[in-house]
């Protein structure tokens, strides 16, 4: 009888010492998690904060009062384009002549391009207008890659159109 008692007060010392690592390792668990929502909070603060750099950034690099577009969405959730600084201030009167000139089909992007940068420089289109006036000529299946570009970046510039 005193072997069994002796090899129960073993198993029981051995359980609660299992046991005793269960609990350090579940409050080292806790520790971990609490931790990583800290550093999960951290970098969103990060990542506004390097989004608005940037955006500050590409602002003051852009030539000849180039404004960055930015994406937001509209209430049925489609891609729009808009000005991320309010440039357009009064440019709602500012006529912009008719292009009279075919849609983008995708074939021949770079004579299409040269032919709408020709009328964009003879009408002095700004570059913040050339975008929203570029996207009014293009076919429907075009356009699809369009609002493909504007779910993928957060800025289209000219340049990037052009890509």
């Amino acid at each position: 009888m005193q072997q069994i008692s002796r090899s129960q007060k073993l198993t029981e010392a051995k359980i609660n010492g299992v046991e005793s690592k269960i609990k350090g390792m579940e409050a080292k668990m806790d520790d971990l998690k609490t931790d990583l929502k800290t550093d999960m909070v951290d970098l969103k603060t990060n990542m506004v904060d390097m989004k608005t750099d940037l955006t500050n950034f590409l602002q003051q690099i852009l030539t000849n009062g180039e404004k960055v577009v930015k994406e937001t969405h509209d209430v049925n959730k489609r891609n729009v384009n808009h000005d991320s600084i309010d440039s357009n201030v009064g440019s709602k009167t500012h006529h912009i002549p008719k292009i009279d000139m075919r849609k983008f089909d995708g074939k021949d992007p770079t004579t299409w391009i040269l032919q709408i940068e020709q009328f964009f420089d003879l009408h002095n289109v700004q570059n913040t207008q050339k975008v929203r006036m570029a996207t009014l000529y293009l076919e429907p299946n075009q356009f699809v890659w369009y609002q493909w570009l504007c779910s993928r970046k957060q800025f289209i510039t000219w340049a990037i159109f052009m890509e």
